[in-house]
């Protein structure tokens, strides 16, 4: 992975750290949401393909949660004593049990489709971009998905700008996927922190529809994937396999408590992150620069691959804690010349 700072900065990210074994995953949602709809389907559930419309919550434990839904055009009702709602940033089950909203970041990115020559290049290689002209307060990213790369960006407070945001990542990038054909156009939005409410009586929410994305990479597929399986193993051992009726009291302790307990601390670290290095083009700049250190490569990955935060070293903590500061004061300076027409101009200010 390259990340590249507002001036071009490039360094290669987790080059001198990662493990023969170790990698970086790109990969396409319609592909990945196909397998695993198939996995379950194989396992035992039974699939209905139909959008949920409404859910009905009952006045009393003792009655089911009725899910409505639109199948081929019919309405139906089904039925259920317990529901994990995972369904999106935009949860209508999240709104039927009135979870409260969240902050959302908007990304927006184009599939192109690049000749053979370019797409070589993207083979095995993603690129991170920062600065204020592909995004104010988030990056822009060229992913490989296969056959095809995507191109795109995001932002909270801009949404309004996110297609002037993109030209700024085309024009970036624009000598690298010259000749290439946009073949799907794609925008979502990002939540930027966890729901005020998770769970409530019987439906507990999970992935995007709880919140449960990063910040600083906005990844939410692990954290989606790994939030479904511990609420779904929270029902089973609550019910006891089935056999007894659970309540909200069981999905705190079994789901929730285990989640926060497991992933808050590395939300909350994740979010300074991004209050600091996202927040001027100075900052960003002593962010890639840094981002060329070993030791902050290897916190970065251990943490990013295993999901938790790595284990850290005293002496380089103060180490890398100093040069925090010295990249932050000297990419200030930096970004002042910049803002005069540049470091020539700046110097011919004091001759």
């Amino acid at each position: 992975m390259k990340i590249v700072s507002p001036s071009n900065l490039t360094v290669d990210f987790g080059s001198k750290t990662l493990k023969p074994h170790e990698y970086i995953p790109m990969l396409r949602r319609e592909v990945l949401d196909s397998f695993l709809r198939s996995r379950a389907e194989s396992a035992g559930a039974q699939l209905v393909p139909a959008l949920v419309t409404r859910l009905d919550v009952p006045s009393s434990a003792a009655e089911p949660y009725l899910i409505h839904h639109n199948l081929n055009g019919q309405i139906r009702t089904l039925a259920v004593d317990a529901v994990v709602g995972a369904d999106g940033a935009n949860s209508r089950v999240a709104k039927s049990i009135n979870a409260g909203d969240y902050a959302v970041a908007m990304a927006f990115q184009e599939r192109i489709r690049l000749p053979d020559d370019k797409m070589e290049y993207y083979r095995d290689l993603a690129e991170m971009y920062v600065g204020d002209d592909v995004s104010p307060d988030f990056y822009a990213w060229v992913f490989p998905k296969c056959d095809h790369v995507a191109v795109g960006t995001g932002t909270v407070s801009s949404k309004q700008s996110i297609k002037l945001y993109q030209q700024g990542i085309r024009q970036r990038v624009r000598q690298k996927i010259s000749g290439g054909r946009v073949i799907r156009v794609e925008a979502h939005p990002i939540p930027e922190h966890p729901r005020p409410t998770r769970v409530r009586g019987r439906v507990a929410l999970v992935g995007d529809a709880a919140g449960y994305v990063t910040k600083c990479s906005g990844e939410g597929i692990y954290f989606a994937a790994r939030s479904g399986r511990m609420c779904g193993e929270a029902i089973v051992k609550a019910s006891e396999g089935g056999e007894k009726a659970i309540g909200e009291a069981d999905l705190r302790r079994e789901y929730l408590q285990q989640w926060d307990g497991e992933f808050a601390t590395t939300f909350r670290f994740l979010d300074g992150l991004q209050r600091v290095f996202y927040s001027s083009n100075a900052a960003r700049e002593a962010l890639v620069e840094l981002c060329g250190d070993e030791y902050v490569q290897r916190m970065t990955f251990d943490s990013y691959l295993y999901k938790r935060l790595a284990e850290r070293n005293g002496w380089e903590d103060l180490r890398m804690f100093a040069g925090t500061i010295g990249s932050l004061i000297r990419c200030r300076i930096v970004g002042r010349a910049r803002g005069y027409g540049g470091e020539a101009e700046l110097l011919n200010r004091f001759v």
